[in-house]
Protein backbone atom coordinates (compact mmCIF):
# COMPACT_ATOMS: atom_id res chain seq x y z
CA UNK A 1 0.00 0.00 0.00
CA UNK A 2 1.28 3.57 -1.33
CA UNK A 3 2.14 5.97 1.40
CA UNK A 4 1.68 9.38 1.25
CA UNK A 5 4.29 10.58 3.34
CA UNK A 6 7.21 8.62 1.18
CA UNK A 7 5.71 9.77 -2.02
CA UNK A 8 7.22 13.00 -2.15
CA UNK A 9 10.26 11.65 -0.70
CA UNK A 10 14.24 11.34 -1.61
CA UNK A 11 15.36 8.98 0.67
CA UNK A 12 19.28 7.90 1.58
CA UNK A 13 19.70 4.24 3.40
CA UNK A 14 22.98 4.27 4.46
CA UNK A 15 23.55 0.47 5.03
CA UNK A 16 20.89 -0.16 2.51
CA UNK A 17 22.87 -2.91 1.38
CA UNK A 18 23.54 -4.68 4.07
CA UNK A 19 21.00 -7.15 6.20
CA UNK A 20 18.26 -5.00 7.90
CA UNK A 21 19.06 -2.00 4.73
CA UNK A 22 17.47 -4.60 2.48
CA UNK A 23 14.52 -4.97 3.89
CA UNK A 24 13.88 -1.71 4.88
CA UNK A 25 14.87 -0.12 1.24
CA UNK A 26 12.12 -3.23 -0.06
CA UNK A 27 9.92 -1.88 2.07
CA UNK A 28 10.19 1.93 0.94
CA UNK A 29 9.80 0.99 -2.33
CA UNK A 30 6.36 -1.20 -1.39
CA UNK A 31 5.42 2.22 0.45
CA UNK A 32 5.83 4.37 -2.46
CA UNK A 33 9.13 6.16 -2.11
CA UNK A 34 9.57 8.79 -4.92
CA UNK A 35 13.08 7.86 -4.57
CA UNK A 36 15.89 5.27 -2.69
CA UNK A 37 19.57 6.18 -2.55
CA UNK A 38 21.84 3.36 -1.32
CA UNK A 39 25.42 4.61 -1.04
CA UNK A 40 27.93 1.11 -1.06
CA UNK A 41 31.32 1.16 1.06
CA UNK A 42 33.18 0.92 -2.70
CA UNK A 43 31.93 4.05 -3.60
CA UNK A 44 31.43 5.98 -0.25
CA UNK A 45 33.69 5.48 3.24
CA UNK A 46 31.23 7.01 5.02
CA UNK A 47 34.13 8.02 7.73
CA UNK A 48 35.83 10.31 5.49
CA UNK A 49 33.60 13.91 5.28
CA UNK A 50 34.76 14.14 1.90
CA UNK A 51 33.17 11.05 0.79
CA UNK A 52 29.68 12.21 2.86
CA UNK A 53 30.01 15.72 1.00
CA UNK A 54 30.20 14.02 -2.36
CA UNK A 55 27.05 11.65 -1.20
CA UNK A 56 24.66 14.59 -0.16
CA UNK A 57 25.73 16.61 -3.36
CA UNK A 58 25.03 14.01 -5.99
CA UNK A 59 21.88 13.02 -3.91
CA UNK A 60 20.63 16.53 -4.41
CA UNK A 61 21.09 16.22 -8.52
CA UNK A 62 18.49 15.69 -10.59
CA UNK A 63 17.74 11.70 -11.25
CA UNK A 64 19.56 11.53 -14.82
CA UNK A 65 22.53 13.11 -13.81
CA UNK A 66 22.89 10.56 -10.42
CA UNK A 67 25.77 7.85 -10.98
CA UNK A 68 24.42 4.97 -11.42
CA UNK A 69 25.67 3.37 -8.20
CA UNK A 70 23.73 5.42 -5.90
CA UNK A 71 20.77 2.97 -7.38
CA UNK A 72 19.65 -0.14 -4.26
CA UNK A 73 21.33 -3.12 -6.27
CA UNK A 74 18.24 -5.18 -4.47
CA UNK A 75 15.65 -3.59 -6.36
CA UNK A 76 16.88 -3.83 -10.15
CA UNK A 77 13.42 -2.92 -11.14
CA UNK A 78 12.89 0.48 -8.84
CA UNK A 79 12.32 3.48 -10.92
CA UNK A 80 12.82 6.61 -9.46
CA UNK A 81 9.99 9.14 -9.75
CA UNK A 82 10.62 12.15 -10.93
CA UNK A 83 10.82 15.85 -8.57
CA UNK A 84 11.06 18.25 -10.60
CA UNK A 85 10.53 20.53 -7.40
CA UNK A 86 13.20 18.67 -5.45
CA UNK A 87 13.96 20.69 -2.08
CA UNK A 88 16.45 19.49 0.31
CA UNK A 89 14.06 19.31 2.92
CA UNK A 90 12.24 16.36 0.85
CA UNK A 91 15.56 14.32 1.80
CA UNK A 92 15.71 12.04 4.40
CA UNK A 93 18.48 10.02 5.70
CA UNK A 94 18.30 6.83 7.28
CA UNK A 95 21.39 5.78 8.86
CA UNK A 96 21.72 2.50 9.69
CA UNK A 97 25.52 1.94 8.75
CA UNK A 98 27.48 0.59 11.10
CA UNK A 99 30.75 -1.18 11.98
CA UNK A 100 28.90 -4.44 13.99
CA UNK A 101 29.47 -7.62 15.46
CA UNK A 102 29.65 -10.07 18.41
CA UNK A 103 31.70 -9.77 21.70
CA UNK A 104 34.74 -11.51 19.75
CA UNK A 105 35.01 -8.85 17.52
CA UNK A 106 34.24 -6.02 19.94
CA UNK A 107 37.04 -7.32 22.07
CA UNK A 108 39.37 -7.72 19.30
CA UNK A 109 38.75 -4.51 17.35
CA UNK A 110 37.26 -1.79 20.25
CA UNK A 111 39.09 1.39 18.45
CA UNK A 112 38.03 0.61 15.03
CA UNK A 113 34.23 -0.01 16.68
CA UNK A 114 34.64 3.32 18.59
CA UNK A 115 36.36 5.51 15.75
CA UNK A 116 33.99 4.31 12.81
CA UNK A 117 30.84 4.06 14.22
CA UNK A 118 31.24 7.71 16.35
CA UNK A 119 32.88 9.64 12.78
CA UNK A 120 30.06 7.99 10.55
CA UNK A 121 27.45 9.27 12.71
CA UNK A 122 28.48 12.62 13.52
CA UNK A 123 29.65 13.92 10.15
CA UNK A 124 26.35 12.61 8.26
CA UNK A 125 24.31 14.57 10.90
CA UNK A 126 26.47 17.86 10.90
CA UNK A 127 26.38 17.75 6.97
CA UNK A 128 22.71 16.72 7.04
CA UNK A 129 21.72 19.89 8.85
CA UNK A 130 24.20 22.43 7.29
CA UNK A 131 22.52 20.88 3.93
CA UNK A 132 18.97 21.16 5.02
CA UNK A 133 18.29 17.85 4.99
CA UNK A 134 14.50 17.50 6.29
CA UNK A 135 14.45 14.17 8.26
CA UNK A 136 17.35 12.32 10.17
CA UNK A 137 17.01 8.92 11.64
CA UNK A 138 20.03 7.75 13.77
CA UNK A 139 20.26 4.16 14.60
CA UNK A 140 21.31 3.64 18.19
CA UNK A 141 22.42 0.04 19.62
CA UNK A 142 21.03 -1.48 23.28
CA UNK A 143 24.49 -1.69 23.81
CA UNK A 144 24.46 1.91 24.80
CA UNK A 145 22.23 1.20 27.94
CA UNK A 146 24.09 0.70 31.42
CA UNK A 147 25.62 -2.78 32.45
CA UNK A 148 23.09 -3.29 34.95
CA UNK A 149 20.03 -1.68 33.83
CA UNK A 150 16.83 -3.28 35.44
CA UNK A 151 14.92 -4.75 33.19
CA UNK A 152 12.66 -4.03 31.78
CA UNK A 153 15.11 -1.31 30.11
CA UNK A 154 13.60 2.62 30.04
CA UNK A 155 14.69 5.03 27.91
CA UNK A 156 15.12 7.16 31.03
CA UNK A 157 17.77 4.77 32.47
CA UNK A 158 20.17 5.12 29.39
CA UNK A 159 22.17 7.63 31.21
CA UNK A 160 22.46 5.56 34.81
CA UNK A 161 25.72 3.97 34.21
CA UNK A 162 28.88 2.69 32.37
CA UNK A 163 28.03 -0.02 29.46
CA UNK A 164 28.74 -3.86 29.72
CA UNK A 165 32.64 -3.27 29.45
CA UNK A 166 32.80 -5.97 26.34
CA UNK A 167 30.87 -3.91 24.09
CA UNK A 168 31.30 -0.39 25.50
CA UNK A 169 32.91 1.55 23.29
CA UNK A 170 30.05 0.85 20.57
CA UNK A 171 27.43 1.59 22.73
CA UNK A 172 29.11 4.64 23.59
CA UNK A 173 29.83 5.87 20.00
CA UNK A 174 25.94 5.19 18.76
CA UNK A 175 25.28 6.93 22.30
CA UNK A 176 27.13 9.81 21.23
CA UNK A 177 24.65 10.40 18.06
CA UNK A 178 21.78 10.78 20.77
CA UNK A 179 23.66 13.76 22.35
CA UNK A 180 23.96 15.79 18.95
CA UNK A 181 20.56 14.92 17.76
CA UNK A 182 18.88 16.27 20.58
CA UNK A 183 21.83 19.56 20.46
CA UNK A 184 20.92 20.15 16.79
CA UNK A 185 17.28 19.97 17.83
CA UNK A 186 17.48 22.65 20.31
CA UNK A 187 20.15 24.82 18.89
CA UNK A 188 18.98 24.59 14.92
CA UNK A 189 15.90 22.74 14.97
CA UNK A 190 17.16 20.24 13.27
CA UNK A 191 14.79 17.07 12.61
CA UNK A 192 16.94 14.33 13.85
CA UNK A 193 15.40 11.30 15.90
CA UNK A 194 17.29 8.57 18.00
CA UNK A 195 16.27 4.92 17.74
CA UNK A 196 17.55 2.21 20.16
CA UNK A 197 16.94 -1.15 18.55
CA UNK A 198 17.61 -4.36 19.93
CA UNK A 199 19.51 -6.94 18.53
CA UNK A 200 18.03 -7.80 15.36
CA UNK A 201 17.80 -11.41 13.13
CA UNK A 202 16.23 -13.26 10.47
CA UNK A 203 16.74 -13.91 6.94
CA UNK A 204 19.97 -12.46 5.06
CA UNK A 205 21.66 -12.37 8.25
CA UNK A 206 25.54 -12.32 8.75
CA UNK A 207 26.20 -16.11 9.57
CA UNK A 208 29.97 -15.55 9.07
CA UNK A 209 31.86 -17.15 12.29
CA UNK A 210 34.03 -14.79 12.99
CA UNK A 211 31.67 -11.53 13.03
CA UNK A 212 28.03 -12.66 13.52
CA UNK A 213 25.81 -12.01 16.15
CA UNK A 214 24.38 -15.47 18.62
CA UNK A 215 21.43 -16.15 16.61
CA UNK A 216 22.89 -16.70 13.44
CA UNK A 217 26.26 -18.08 14.87
CA UNK A 218 24.28 -20.89 16.82
CA UNK A 219 22.21 -21.74 13.64
CA UNK A 220 24.99 -22.50 11.98
CA UNK A 221 26.86 -24.67 14.72
CA UNK A 222 23.51 -26.13 15.17
CA UNK A 223 23.46 -27.27 11.56
CA UNK A 224 26.90 -28.17 10.54
CA UNK A 225 27.22 -30.02 14.07
CA UNK A 226 24.15 -32.04 12.72
CA UNK A 227 25.53 -32.47 8.79
CA UNK A 228 29.45 -33.22 10.23
CA UNK A 229 27.52 -36.54 13.11
CA UNK A 230 29.10 -34.05 16.19
CA UNK A 231 28.08 -34.84 19.49
CA UNK A 232 28.60 -31.34 21.16
CA UNK A 233 28.47 -28.18 20.40
CA UNK A 234 30.62 -25.33 22.58
CA UNK A 235 28.56 -21.96 23.31
CA UNK A 236 30.39 -18.76 24.89
CA UNK A 237 29.12 -18.33 28.51
CA UNK A 238 27.55 -20.08 31.11
CA UNK A 239 23.63 -19.84 29.57
CA UNK A 240 22.70 -17.82 32.28
CA UNK A 241 22.26 -13.93 30.62
CA UNK A 242 19.16 -13.24 28.61
CA UNK A 243 18.24 -11.69 25.59
CA UNK A 244 15.64 -9.65 23.47
CA UNK A 245 15.56 -10.14 19.76
CA UNK A 246 13.64 -8.13 17.00
CA UNK A 247 12.70 -10.07 13.88
CA UNK A 248 14.31 -7.55 10.71
CA UNK A 249 10.76 -7.08 9.16
CA UNK A 250 9.13 -5.97 11.96
CA UNK A 251 12.58 -3.72 12.75
CA UNK A 252 12.10 -2.28 9.56
CA UNK A 253 8.51 -1.37 9.88
CA UNK A 254 9.48 0.33 13.18
CA UNK A 255 12.28 2.43 11.45
CA UNK A 256 9.99 3.95 8.80
CA UNK A 257 6.89 5.03 11.36
CA UNK A 258 9.33 6.37 13.25
CA UNK A 259 10.67 8.06 10.65
CA UNK A 260 6.83 9.05 9.73
CA UNK A 261 5.92 9.97 12.58
CA UNK A 262 7.91 10.87 15.64
CA UNK A 263 9.44 14.26 15.41
CA UNK A 264 10.65 14.21 18.85
CA UNK A 265 13.80 14.57 21.01
CA UNK A 266 13.65 11.53 23.08
CA UNK A 267 15.05 8.19 22.46
CA UNK A 268 12.86 5.38 21.61
CA UNK A 269 13.36 1.61 21.79
CA UNK A 270 12.46 -0.60 19.43
CA UNK A 271 12.02 -4.18 20.65
CA UNK A 272 9.48 -7.05 20.34
CA UNK A 273 9.03 -7.66 24.85
CA UNK A 274 10.33 -10.97 24.91
CA UNK A 275 13.00 -11.72 27.05
CA UNK A 276 14.73 -14.89 26.56
CA UNK A 277 18.11 -16.61 28.21
CA UNK A 278 20.90 -17.70 25.88
CA UNK A 279 20.18 -21.39 27.75
CA UNK A 280 16.76 -21.47 25.94
CA UNK A 281 17.67 -19.99 23.45
CA UNK A 282 20.39 -22.94 22.21
CA UNK A 283 17.77 -25.39 23.60
CA UNK A 284 15.49 -23.84 21.18
CA UNK A 285 17.65 -23.49 18.16
CA UNK A 286 18.62 -27.19 18.84
CA UNK A 287 15.02 -28.17 18.66
CA UNK A 288 14.24 -26.34 15.42
CA UNK A 289 17.63 -27.06 13.24
CA UNK A 290 16.95 -30.70 14.42
CA UNK A 291 20.58 -31.18 16.42
CA UNK A 292 20.35 -33.33 19.40
CA UNK A 293 23.66 -33.49 20.73
CA UNK A 294 25.46 -32.15 23.73
CA UNK A 295 25.65 -28.10 24.59
CA UNK A 296 29.21 -27.60 26.60
CA UNK A 297 29.44 -24.44 28.09
CA UNK A 298 32.63 -22.47 27.50
CA UNK A 299 32.57 -20.12 31.02
CA UNK A 300 36.23 -18.97 29.96
CA UNK A 301 34.31 -16.68 27.96
CA UNK A 302 32.52 -13.46 28.75
CA UNK A 303 28.64 -13.72 28.81
CA UNK A 304 28.13 -10.59 28.16
CA UNK A 305 25.25 -7.74 29.81
CA UNK A 306 23.55 -9.97 32.35
CA UNK A 307 20.39 -9.51 31.22
CA UNK A 308 18.22 -7.57 28.03
CA UNK A 309 15.15 -6.91 27.48
CA UNK A 310 13.31 -3.90 26.61
CA UNK A 311 10.24 -1.55 27.93
CA UNK A 312 8.56 -0.83 24.39
CA UNK A 313 5.39 1.19 25.05
CA UNK A 314 6.95 4.29 24.24
CA UNK A 315 7.41 3.40 20.86
CA UNK A 316 3.72 2.45 20.16
CA UNK A 317 2.50 5.60 22.16
CA UNK A 318 4.44 7.78 20.10
CA UNK A 319 4.01 6.07 16.54
CA UNK A 320 2.24 2.80 17.05
CA UNK A 321 5.03 0.37 16.43
CA UNK A 322 4.39 -3.21 17.86
CA UNK A 323 6.13 -6.32 16.60
CA UNK A 324 3.79 -8.71 15.02
CA UNK A 325 6.23 -11.58 14.63
CA UNK A 326 6.67 -14.46 17.21
CA UNK A 327 9.73 -15.50 18.08
CA UNK A 328 9.53 -18.73 17.04
CA UNK A 329 8.51 -18.09 13.77
CA UNK A 330 11.04 -15.73 13.28
CA UNK A 331 13.64 -18.30 13.95
CA UNK A 332 11.94 -20.90 11.91
CA UNK A 333 12.34 -18.55 9.38
CA UNK A 334 15.87 -17.91 9.50
CA UNK A 335 16.87 -21.02 9.55
CA UNK A 336 14.89 -22.25 6.89
CA UNK A 337 16.39 -19.34 4.69
CA UNK A 338 19.85 -20.50 5.90
CA UNK A 339 19.36 -24.32 4.83
CA UNK A 340 18.40 -23.02 1.10
CA UNK A 341 21.32 -20.20 0.96
CA UNK A 342 23.38 -22.74 2.18
CA UNK A 343 22.12 -25.70 -0.56
CA UNK A 344 22.68 -22.90 -3.28
CA UNK A 345 26.09 -22.23 -2.40
CA UNK A 346 26.94 -26.03 -2.19
CA UNK A 347 25.33 -26.26 -5.53
CA UNK A 348 26.83 -23.38 -7.16
CA UNK A 349 30.21 -24.84 -5.86
CA UNK A 350 29.34 -28.00 -7.25
CA UNK A 351 28.75 -26.50 -10.87
CA UNK A 352 32.11 -27.14 -13.52
CA UNK A 353 34.14 -23.70 -14.37
CA UNK A 354 35.53 -23.05 -17.76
Amino acid sequence: MKNRFWQDKRVIVTGGAGFLGSFLVERLAALGAADILVPCIEQYNLVERADILRLLDEAMQPVEKRPAHLVPANLPAFQPMPLPAFQPDQLVILHLAAKVGGIGANLGHPADFFYDNLMMGVELIHQGWKHGVGKFVALGTVCAYPKFTPVPFREEQLWNGYPEETNAPYGLAKKMLLVQSQAYREQYGFNSIFLLPVNLYGPRDNFNPVSSHVIPALIRKCLEAKERGEKEIVVWGDGSPTREFLYVEDAAEGILLAAEKYNGSEPVNLGSGYEISIKDLVELIARLTGFSGEVVWDTHRPNGQPRRGLDTSRAEHLFGFKACTTFEVGLQRTIDWYRSHQAKESALEKEPHA
